[in-house]
This record gives structure tokens, C-alpha cells and sequence, in this order.
């Protein structure tokens, strides 16, 4: 929900004046300014940073030494210890200190209680591995030379180069450079100073007049609130150069395009900086650098063949700079076939200057080193990949059960129904409205007769109300957050007066588990999952909407430290409340959605783009935003379908159930103003297509929980953008309206435009490659070409099958995924051109833990012709088997569960010509059985489609090894 109730609707612009501008951050405005000192100084600039040789060492996988920060006048100002540690995967981190506020030799002003070093507890929250170092690094001090040099990586092919006057340094790969850090001399940490009082006083000589601007550095006020800034003036800024890199990604969450954009001169260039400031922004804009909720500071550089990234560990608030600027080799050449260097300038509030470097050289590779640092995106529970149905708000919980009632007459599947914040008793969690939702548990009842789930929202706002227990138990054991003061903090939100649940504390968190025990949450149930909005924190009446920077947390660090951490400890909370309502030895995997996020949230669910409009420009923009989010390891991803603000057009909502049917997270939401609009409400000829997209969606079931398995051991995204897949190909870097569904060759181009009736989907240059149109196997080649597909309103989303790929469904149609569960299989075959494929298909129960212990199956289909150099005349095979090995009791006893489920088709797409006079060609063997001939139906392509067969009930088991021989 949005921090803003609009009676009746109207469309209302975000409001610029609730949210600052670079000018109007002072630290943002400072360190522009310093860069455009270093810009307009030119080869004159001289960085101030050195580090002082004397105290280099490389030993137990770390560079370590001194910086020293020196002013103009050559006054030595502050001693700044770094750490450059090198990793067993292959990753460096670069941290920078600063020792004075490191051993607390610091005052505070105002007498704060606020602690005086810089944070250094994001690492506690965010990285959950991959920190050891590696040992066996080698180092060279080669102080004559006045550079340290290191050699690192598993093949020692990364190399390190320390200048230490002034101090850069850079990052190389096969001795060819990747990243520079402080090449333009923009490395900036604002070291203590006391406040000195300018003011002249009577008798006595005037002050000096400051070496610096000193008019941000103190008191900044904002919205009506005033930020005492205790600390003073302490941001950390460095500038980080791709060399050679075009394009980068990442960063989210902003509603731009997925290849970031300049920001600060070029064309279509953005005039601020992107921003990271988790928050509750109301009808957010498109193509904007502006902040939304969520934050992971993590960006990708790609060129062709080569992917380099870096990770800003820093929860303050923090700003991004992005100028290209184009080398030409030849001086003569006008620029024509140069290079492109990406110069990246980021800063951030306050805390430490800590960056990960990744140096690749693909893009699975910096993904699955920083899922090794952050966590891997939660397995989902399988129902919540199903459609979610939700609005603000399902009045009674009648409404609920008419509307699950009326989903099952028009034969339409979903897995979840969900509960805004009207369901409590005068806005107050844990409790409900007695008079609308008399019975809760009779209303699940229902649900759960067709294997459905609630979700109920609570967010981090406690209502300030006499009576109320969960409130009196928040003051009285002092759990929520306080103010400068060091009292509770008392704002407004949803329930008027609030105080605010402080999750960092460790007591705060053993007290919230105790909440959701079904005992002190009557009416909840084990189908009973969670919803966390506003938790940026939304505060209505603070600056920005949302907290104080001068608030404190527990251990006395101040708001301003851990801003954007803060929705995802409080999503961290919420998940340990669910998983400790449920008996220990049979716990479920928790589902909490939550708006606000980090690094590291996508261990815990699900998150969402928050308000969105009814709007096209909305449904465009969900693209490349969910791209962003995937490519930055948060796959559990999605939009509000049809959009939450506004009255969508029926065709704007069937374009929008259309492409939502392949979000990874998939939820239809509407605010309390809208209209009514679920999906049976459409009438014809829209409620026909709407349908359609949803039984697409849970036929292809199988292959999406087969690819957030993938996500979830690997890091690797389940939406796929097409630099990722295809890094080669540079005119797909920047293409952010298509993308693949993991690993099943899926490629997805949504209608995204108003009366369009067709797409033009852009085909890489694949020699030999062949892509089928998902439902009509109509063939295409990959030749760098766009070719053009039909698309009408009536019809289904345009997809396309690359050739090579296999993929699982299931065809039944059924009420929700639960009673699927033991239905049979589908296996598609999209042969290449040399009549191969493979594929994968992952299973386990779906909601329990089962699986860490070997409960699950997991197999490798593998399509193959016995002479590979002459495919048309050999033996064709199609093979099942194990893609990993368990041997456990858990293992064993799930693999019988399963005995009964079995493939009931094979669909080969691309089928030989030669089959077309054969019926009966298939020998199956399955493990323990004999060999068996099977029916085989083949059909001629006409026009553009492919020729395809079927092997009807081959008879073989979803968990047991097979081969099928053609």
C-alpha cells in the first residue's frame, strides 16, 4: 500500500518536494562538487590519498597498510587503515577505515548517545559466506617502484596493482585492466573535525577562514525536520572506472531502463544521480534515477564476452554517478571504432568504504560469487510460484469465500488469496476485525479444501493505543525504535500514532517470534503466510516519509547508518516468527513478501515494485525493473498485475495477465479506490485470454519451480535478460523487453504497447540455431535478425522455444498447483539442428525442508543422436538421469511417494522426416523393467511449422532412470 489514501481515485504525480534532490542532500551536493573540482583541474588534480609504504603487508590472504589523507596546505588530517582481503572464490574486498572514529577519539555534539565509529555491522546482516581468504595469494611490495602488486584468483589470473602515491588501484584479468578504483582522484572520506565557531568574538582575533565549504556539515534540515548530525560531516565517495565497458546494470531499485543510463552530461542523460534511499514514494515516475524501496548495491559491466562487477556493502544512504566517455585508437578514426570506458562516482552518507570486486569473466560467474557472499534466492513453497489474488481490501470474510467460489466456477486456477490491513480490529496486528471476520478459521477452511493459502500483511508499525498488548509489551521491554533523544520514537502511519518494532534488537526478534504462535494469533493457521509493507521504514509525518537519520537502533547506531537494512531485518523476523510457530521437527518453508529490501533479502522471499499505476508506461517499465532485480540476484520478483492505482482498460489488464504469467512472482493487486477487477470479472472476450494466461502459467509449473531450484543452488536468475544468455551478441545488451525463463529456452516477448497485435522479437545471431513458436511451432532462425509474431489480444503471450532445450509441464487443468501434485508429466523437446537437447526437471513436496536432506528428484533429460557427426542417419536417443545423487532414508522414502507419477507424453518439436512413415519405433527401458515398443505419432509441419511427434504413455517414471530409443 502507499502512504497515501486517495478518495475518490484520481491520478496524483509523485510529489518531488517529499524527496530530495542531489542539492539537497548535503553529502550528495559535496562530493558532485568535489568531482567537479577534480574534472575542472584536469591533469593538475592530485589525489590527497596516499599509502604510506611503511606500513604494507601481504600476508594471510590480505593487503594491509595506512592511508594517510592530507589537505592542501600539507597538513596530514587523518589516518584511514585498508584492507584489501582476497578470497578463495576469486573475490577481492577493498575496505577503508578511518582510526580516529575506529578507537572513538571523537566528541559527539548535542551530548548524543550515538555510537562514534563508522558502521560496520552490514556485513552481519547481508553476507552469510564466501568470506574465506585465500592463503596461497602471492605479493610483491615493490616499494622503488612505488606500487604493491598481487596475484589471486583459483588459477592465479586476477592481479592486483596498489599504486601508493596518490593511491589508486587496479584490477586486472590476464594482465588486461577491468576496473580502476580512484583513477580520477575522487576517493573522498570526510574524516572528523570539530565544529569550530566561526562567528568573531568580541576581544578576541577572528577564526580562520575554512579550507573547505563547511555549510552542509552540520545541522541539515529537510521537510520540516532538522537533522542534528552529531557526527558531523563523514561521507565516503570513490570513484570506480570500467574500462572498456559500455553498458551496466543493476543497482535497483529504480524505474529506468536495465542498461543504466548517464548522469551527468551525454545524450538522454538523467540530472541526478541514481539514488539508494529505501522508500514509501507515492505513484513513482518512470525513467528515473529517483529511489524507490528497495536498494542492492551490486553492478554488472558487460561487454562482449567479458562480465566485471562490483558490490558497495554500505546500508546508508547512498548516490551513483554514471559518465561515459568514448577512446578513439586511432586520433584520425573520429571516434569511429574506439572503446567505450563506463567511469562510475559513488558516495554514500556515512559507514566504511567496503567494495566487492568480481572480475568474472562471464556473468554466471558474478552471480554465483556474490550468491556465495549474500545467500541464494529462497526455494519458494510451490504454491506461491501459483497466481496470488489480492486487493486493499477483501471486506468480510464472506467476500473472500465468494470470490475463492467464484475463481472455481469460471475454472480459473490460483494458490492465494490475501488479506490488506482492514482485516485487523482498528489497524492493530495480530488481532481481527470481529465484525467482518468473525470466523477466520472457517474462511481457510474453505481455502484449504482446494489446497489454497491466506496471506495476511503486518508491518513494522505498532499501533499507540491503551489496551492493546502487543504495544504495552513494546514499550515496556523497550523493543521498538528510539528517537536522538534515546526515548521511543513516536511517528504516524496507517493507525495514526505508531511506534516502530527496532529488529536489529535480539530481544525485539525473540519477541516477535512469540507473536505468531497460533496461540497469541488466533485465527491463523499453517496455510496462513506473511505480508511486510511500509517497512523502508513509512513514516507519514518524517522527513521523506520515513525515519529521523538521527534515531537510534539498537547498540546506539544511528538510523542514518542502516537505513536501507532495515526492511530486510524485519523481513529477517518475520521468516524466523514463521518458521518457529511450526513444530521443529517438521517445519515448512516460510512465504513472506516484503517492499523494502537489501543484499541478502532474497534468502527470505519474495519482493514486489511496490505502487504502481494502471498504466502502460507501468506495464512497459516492469520489464526491465524485474531484469534489474534478477540479474542482481533477488529472482523472486514481480509486479502488481493490471496496477495498483487506477482503473486498468480490459485490454491494458489482458496484456497485463499476459506477461505476468511469466513474473516470477505473480500477483494481481488493486488499491481500495479502484474498481473491482479479478480475473472472472472481465467478461468476453478478455476473460478468455486472462484465463489462458493463467493455465499457462501453472502448466509450466514444473519448469518454473525447476528454475528457482536452479536459482537457489546457483544464483542464477530465473528471468534471464539477453546479455546474460547471449554475451556475444551486442545488439542484445541493451534489450530489455524480452528475456528467458531460466534455463528452458523460453523466450518471452510481452505486448507492452496499446492496440498492438504483434511483436517483433529480436533473434541473436546462432548459427544453426532454430526457435518454435510455443504454440503453433512455427520455425524461425537465429540469424541477428527481429522477426515479426502475431499477437492478438485474444491469443497468448508471444513465446518462443529455442532449439536444444527440454522442458516439463503438465497439462491438467486444475484449481491450484496443490491438487496437481501428483498429476503426470509432459516432457517437450525443442531439437537444434543437430537433432539434440537437454534439460532439467527438479521435484520435491513443495513446502518442506525435506529436500536439504535428500527429499527431492532431480533429473537430466538428454535428447541425442548416437553419431553426432551424422545425426539424420543414427540412432536417436532420449534419455533420463541423475543430474545429482542422494542416497538418505529421506531421499528413499520421497522417491516412493513418487513411484506413481509418471511422463505421460512426449512431445518431440523439429521430429526427423524419416519418422513420418514409422508408428511404432520407440524401445523403452526403464531401471528394473524390460524393454517395451510404444506407439509413436508423427505429424508433418505445413507452412513455416515444424514437423513434431508423440510418444503417448511411454510408461515411464518421473524418478527413475530411462531410455526411450527412436
Amino acid at each position: 500500500m502507499s502512504s497515501r489514501v486517495l478518495t475518490p481515485f484520481r491520478t496524483v504525480a509523485v510529489k518531488h518536494e517529499n524527496f530530495k534532490t542531489c542539492e539537497q542532500s548535503g553529502f550528495c551536493k559535496r562530493n558532485r562538487a568535489y568531482a567537479d573540482k577534480a574534472t575542472a583541474s584536469g591533469s593538475s588534480w592530485t589525489s590527497p590519498y596516499n599509502l604510506d609504504p611503511k606500513t604494507i603487508s601481504v600476508k594471510n590472504g590480505q593487503l594491509t597498510g595506512t592511508l594517510l589523507k592530507t589537505l592542501g596546505d600539507g597538513s596530514e588530517l587523518a589516518r584511514l587503515p585498508l584492507t584489501i582481503s582476497f578470497l578463495e572464490s576469486g573475490v577481492a574486498r577493498v575496505t577503508i577505515d578511518e582510526e580516529k572514529r575506529q578507537k572513538g577519539e571523537i566528541e559527539l555534539r548535542h551530548g548524543s548517545p550515538a555510537r562514534k565509529e563508522r558502521y560496520n555491522g552490514v556485513q552481519d546482516w547481508a553476507l552469510v559466506g564466501g568470506l574465506t581468504v585465500d592463503t596461497k595469494i602471492s605479493g610483491t611490495a615493490g616499494q622503488g617502484e612505488g606500487k604493491t602488486v598481487v596475484q589471486y584468483g583459483r588459477q592465479k589470473t586476477f592481479k592486483v596493482v596498489v599504486k601508493h602515491a596518490p593511491f589508486s588501484v587496479d584490477f586486472l584479468r590476464d594482465d588486461e585492466p577491468q576496473i580502476h578504483f580512484n583513477a580520477k582522484g575522487l576517493l573522498n572520506m570526510e574524516h572528523w573535525r570539530a565544529k569550530i565557531d566561526r562567528e568573531p568574538k568580541e576581544g578576541e582575533p577572528a577564526p580562520p577562514e575554512p579550507l573547505e565549504d563547511e555549510s552542509t556539515w552540520w545541522e541539515e534540515s529537510f521537510g520540516g525536520n532538522t537533522d542534528s548530525k552529531p557526527r558531523g560531516p563523514e561521507s565516503v565517495g570513490l570513484d570506480i572506472t570500467f574500462p572498456g565497458y559500455e553498458h551496466v546494470y543493476g543497482v535497483p531499485e529504480h524505474a529506468g531502463p536495465m542498461s543504466l543510463k548517464e548522469t551527468r552530461g551525454g545524450s538522454g542523460a538523467y540530472d541526478q544521480p541514481y539514488r539508494l534511499y529505501n522508500s514509501d514514494v507515492f505513484e513513482y515516475e518512470m525513467d528515473t534515477p529517483m529511489t524507490l524501496y528497495g536498494a542492492i548495491p551490486l553492478m554488472q559491466a558487460h561487454r562482449k564476452d567479458s562480465t566485471v562487477g562490483v558490490f558497495w556493502l554500505n546500508a546508508a544512504e547512498t548516490w551513483v554517478d554514471i559518465v561515459r566517455s568514448k577512446a578513439s585508437s586511432n586520433p584520425l578514426s573520429l571516434g569511429i571504432g574506439g572503446t567505450t570506458d563506463t567511469q562510475t562516482h559513488w558516495f554514500s552518507e556515512n559507514g566504511l568504504l567496503d567494495v566487492f570486486v568480481f572480475l568474472g569473466p562471464t556473468p554466471q560467474d558474478i552471480i554465483k560469487r556474490y550468491s556465495e557472499l549474500t545467500g541464494y534466492s529462497q526455494l519458494p513453497q510451490q504454491f506461491s510460484i501459483g497466481y496470488h489474488q489480492c486487493r486493499w481490501n477483501y471486506v468480510t470474510d464472506e467476500d473472500v469465500k465468494d470470490v475463492d467460489r467464484k475463481f472455481d466456477k469460471h475454472n480459473i486456477p490460483y494458490d492465494v488469496i490475501w488479506l490488506d490491513i482492514e482485516y485487523t480490529e482498528g489497524k492493530k496486528y495480530f488481532t481481527w476485525d470481529k465484525d467482518n471476520f468473525p470466523n477466520p478459521i472457517d474462511m481457510q477452511k474453505q481455502l484449504d479444501s482446494h489446497g489454497r493459502k491466506l496471506v495476511v500483511i503486518i508491518d513494522p508499525h505498532i499501533k499507540n493505543e491503551g489496551g492493546y498488548p502487543v504495544v504495552d509489551a513494546l514499550k515496556s521491554q523497550n523493543l521498538g525504535i528510539n528517537n536522538k533523544e534515546n526515548s521511543i520514537f513516536e511517528g504516524w502511519c496507517w493507525p495514526g500514532s505508531s511506534y516502530w518494532i527496532d529488529a536489529f534488537n535480539p530481544s525485539a526478534l525473540a519477541w516477535w517470534k512469540t507473536l505468531f504462535a497460533y496461540a497469541n494469533f488466533p485465527g491463523t493457521t499453517p496455510s496462513t503466510f506473511l505480508w511486510n509493507d511500509m517497512n523502508e521504514p513509512s513514516v507519514f509525518n518524517g522527513p521523506e516519509t520515513t525515519m529521523p537519520k538521527d534515531n537510534l537502533h539498537f547498540g546506539n547506531w544511528e538510523h542514518r547508518d542502516v537505513h536501507n537494512l532495515n526492511g530486510l531485518t524485519f523481513v529477517n523476523a518475520t521468516y524466523e516468527a514463521l518458521l518457529a510457530r511450526d513444530d521443529p521437527k517438521h517445519p515448512s518453508r516460510p512465504f513472506v513478501l516484503t517492499r523494502s529490501f537489501y543484499a541478502g533479502s532474497q534468502r527470505m522471499g519474495a519482493m514486489w515494485t511496490g505502487d504502481n499505476l494502471a498504466s502502460w508506461d507501468h506495464l512497459e517499465a516492469s520489464i526491465p525493473m524485474l531484469l534489474n532485480q534478477n540479474i542482481a540476484g533477488f529472482s523472486f520478483s514481480g509486479a502488481d498485475v493490471g496496477g495498483f492505482f487506477g482503473n486498468p482498460s480490459k485490454e491494458l489488464l489482458t496484456r497485463w495477465y499476459q506477461a505476468g504469467a511469466f513474473y516470477p512472482f505473480f500477483r494481481g493487486h488493486a488499491h481500495i479506490d479502484s474498481r473491482r477487477r479479478e480475473p472472472y470479472l472481465a467478461g468476453s472476450p478478455y476473460i478468455e485470454p486472462i484465463t489462458q494466461a493463467l493455465r499457462l502459467r501453472y502448466s509450466l509449473l514444473p519448469a518454473w519451480y525447476t528454475a528457482f531450484h536452479t536459482a537457489s543452488t546457483t544464483g542464477e536468475p530465473v528471468m534471464r535478460p539477453m546479455w546474460y544468455v547471449h554475451p556475444s551478441d551486442e545488439a542484445g545488451f541493451a534489450l530489455d523487453d524480452q528475456f528467458y525463463v531460466g534455463d528452458t529456452g523460453l523466450l518471452v516477448k510481452p505486448v507492452l504497447k496499446e492496440g498492438a497485435t504483434t511483436v517483433d522479437v529480436y533473434l541473436p545471431p546462432s548459427p544453426g540455431t532454430v526457435y518454435y513458436e510455443y504454440f503453433n511451432y512455427e520455425t524461425y532462425t537465429g540469424a541477428g535478425k527481429t522477426v515479426q509474431l502475431d499477437a492478438p489480444l485474444a491469443g497468448h503471450t508471444p513465446v518462443l522455444m529455442r532449439g536444444g532445450h527440454i522442458l516439463a509441464r503438465k497439462e491438467r487443468p486444475r484449481k491450484s498447483s496443490a491438487l496437481m501434485k501428483w498429476d503426470p508429466y509432459t516432457l517437450v523437446i525443442a531439437l537444434d539442428s543437430s537433432l539434440s537437447a537437454s534439460g532439467t526437471l527438479y521435484i520435491d513436496d513443495g513446502e518442506s525442508f525435506g529436500y536439504q536432506k535428500g527429499a527431492y528428484i532431480h533429473r537430466r533429460f538428454r535428447f541425442y543422436p548416437s553419431d553426432e557427426a551424422n545425426p539424420t542417419n543414427s540412432p536417436l536417443f532420449l534419455r533420463s538421469e541423475l543430474d545429482t545423487s542422494h542416497d538418505t532414508k529421506e531421499a528413499k522414502a520421497f522417491l516412493k511417494t513418487m513411484k506413481d507419477v509418471r511422463i505421460e507424453k512426449i512431445i518431440i518439436i523439429g521430429a526427423p522426416e524419416a519418422w513420418g512413415s514409422k508408428t511404432e519405433v520407440v524401445a523403452v527401458r526403464e531401471e528394473g523393467q524390460k524393454e517395451k515398443t510404444v506407439p509413436l505419432m508423427w505429424r508433418k509441419g505445413d507452412g513455416k511449422r515444424a514437423n513434431w511427434a508423440v510418444v503417448r504413455d511411454p510408461g515411464v517414471g518421473v524418478g527413475k532412470g530411462w531410455q526411450v530409443e527412436f
